[in-house]
């Protein structure tokens, strides 16, 4: 019998199903009812819910509730620091069974390579990884990276079955300004899907945005900011990353009448967080506390999502749709007992029969070799323009210190949290060092050091101390990439990261104890920032206000220019 013709028998009852999920129930998220009874699936499909039904396997959900598998519609599998396929390991068993990836920090470090790369990867998962076309590689010309993607090569990137459209547009001024190469990659997409990536944008300008066909935002950190979003017709990702927590903030707009216009994302999230708080279990479990309706929750956590990228298959447990279901003792705690990928049951097993997928990216660090005279800050001012950490936000402020100048020298000031903070060139372009400072790591001492720096990914380094600056800084290349920590001349701890200077080979428990090691030796320098790592990867992200520094200098993001290369 075809498969056509055995779903509709097996969902009648006239043949039996491949696997029958018997003794549970069904949280229908149209409707918001309870239905009992089971759950029919043959091969990747419900076939049949509310009734009772034979199948050659039976599996007993006997006080489980049933529910589609979330969507991850917004994040870089690469700020996991674990390739594709141990990222699948990682989060499909808490039942993320889709998500919505944009490859631009592998794209950034090794182009059009990067991107197919991810979407072979996207072929042997049991989730189902939508790889997004990169859109802003690199996002501004205010930094060098290693590769380039032009509207040719976006458009020689589409028709992989992984696709939807095109991702993050970061670069929003060169869409209000209306910038030819801005415009030429935005029509390529024209009546397909193109995600948003707008922090702060309001008023004519957003329209602006909006009016070229841009559909979902998760870079609102304010209701106000989410409320004018929705209401110009933009999806609005609630996202929770290990540097952007953005769910508290907007958990208050998030009702059962928002619910369809707004979906959960995580965007940045590493191993540490993962294994200690969640993904977006976690963000399920603390908006059912924080208040938001459990239809509402659990709406954003799939079937918007589903309706959002155009992924009409999946977002429900019902017949025709795909059999991604997640199984909870409790709806408030999501706490997964069984999870079901397109038809798999998610187990060790089933990784297990997964195909391999061969690292690439190898060798990518080639930096100059930096010593301590290297961060010496330049400059004939005591005026001095200072990077304002956000906790918990991406965002920064641009702070005004006047920074005494010593033998031709401004240096670190660990009493008024002054630390120096420089990036360097690390793919062999032209091997530009840039320094400026900082305030909120509250380092007392030592350096950190990484090649995860957004979206270029060049060196980022902080330190209070320039020779362990350089220490840190040189042994990346050594490395291939990755975090260093270091104080007196002693590496205390790091996490190499040779997959294009991003990810680690190793299975996520190997980076998850590394990132323990780190975090401790961040701490011990006098570190408060609860996500340091990361937090030092977006100060050099030159399309979120108001200051960032990238290889050519500190740039003001609000008046997009580069305003200082010392």
């Amino acid at each position: 019998m075809a498969g056509l013709e055995r779903r509709i028998a097996a969902g009648r009852g006239d043949v039996p199903a491949d696997i029958v999920l018997r003794g549970g129930q069904v949280f229908d998220l149209m409707t918001g009812a309870m239905i009992p009874g089971d759950v029919a699936l043959v091969g990747d499909t419900i076939v049949g819910i509310g009734a009772a039904y034979d199948g050659a396997r039976i599996i007993d959900v006997t006080g489980l509730t049933l529910v589609p598998g979330f969507i991850d519609t917004h994040l870089h599998v690469e700020s996991s620091l674990i390739t594709p396929v141990e990222f699948d390991r990682c989060v499909t068993p808490r039942g993320i069974t889709t998500a919505i990836c944009d490859p631009h920090e592998i794209a950034n470090v090794l182009g059009a390579e990067g991107v197919r790369w991810f979407q072979r990867a996207s072929e042997g998962l049991l989730m189902d990884l939508r790889v997004q076309l990169s859109s802003c590689v690199p996002s501004t010309h205010m930094e060098t990276a290693g590769a380039t993607l032009s509207a040719a090569d976006i458009a020689g990137l589409r028709g992989h079955p992984s696709g939807i459209g095109l991702a993050e547009f970061m670069n929003y001024p060169g869409v209000i300004h209306r910038d030819p190469a801005a415009m030429e990659k935005l029509a390529l997409f024209q009546g397909g899907h193109i995600d948003g990536h707008a922090p702060l944008l309001s008023g004519r300008d957003l329209n602006a945005y909006v009016a070229a066909g841009i559909r979902t935002e998760h870079e609102a950190t304010s209701a106000g900011e989410a409320r004018e979003k929705l209401q110009r017709g933009m999806q609005v990702l609630i996202r929770e990353g290990s540097v952007s927590k953005d769910m508290v903030a907007l958990q208050p707009l998030l009702t059962d009448i928002t619910a369809l216009g707004m979906c959960l994302c995580t965007d940045d999230r590493n191993p540490l967080d993962i294994a200690e708080h969640g993904h977006l279990d976690h963000m399920i479990r603390t908006l059912v506390a924080l208040g938001s309706p459990v239809l509402a929750v659990y709406r954003a956590a799939s079937l918007s999502g589903a309706l959002a990228f155009g992924l009409r298959d999946r977002g429900l447990v019902a017949p025709g749709r795909r059999a991604d279901i997640v199984a909870l003792p409790d709806l408030a705690d999501c706490r997964a007992a069984l999870v079901i990928a397109g038809g798999q049951v998610v187990d060790d097993a089933a990784f297990a029969a997964r195909p391999s997928l061969d690292p690439v990216g190898r060798r990518s660090v080639r930096a100059p070799q930096v010593t301590a005279a290297s961060f010496r800050h330049r400059g004939n001012r005591v005026a001095t323009d200072v990077i304002g950490i956000l906790p918990g936000k991406i965002l920064t402020e641009q702070l005004h210190e006047d920074i005494a100048i010593t033998d031709g020298d401004k240096a670190p000031d660990p009493a008024r949290d002054l630390m120096r903070i420089a990036v360097i060139e690390r793919h062999g372009k032209n091997g530009n060092i840039a320094t400026g400072f900082v305030r909120g790591f509250e380092m007392q001492a030592g350096a950190i050091a990484s090649t995860v720096c957004h979206d270029h990914h060049n060196i980022a380094v902080v330190g209070a101390d320039y020779a362990d600056m350089a220490l840190a800084a040189n042994r990346l290349s050594v490395i291939e990439g990755g975090f260093v920590v270091v104080r007196d001349g002693v590496v205390l701890a790091e996490l190499p990261l040779p997959v294009a200077g991003l990810m680690s080979e190793d299975p996520f428990e190997a980076v998850h104890t590394r990132l323990i090691a780190l975090r401790a030796a961040a701490r011990s320098l006098g570190v408060t920032l609860e996500e340091p790592f990361l937090q030092l990867a977006f100060l050099a992200l030159p399309v979120i206000p108001a200051l960032k520094i990238t290889d050519r200098g500190m740039v003001d993001v609000t008046r997009f220019e580069i305003i200082g290369a010392g």
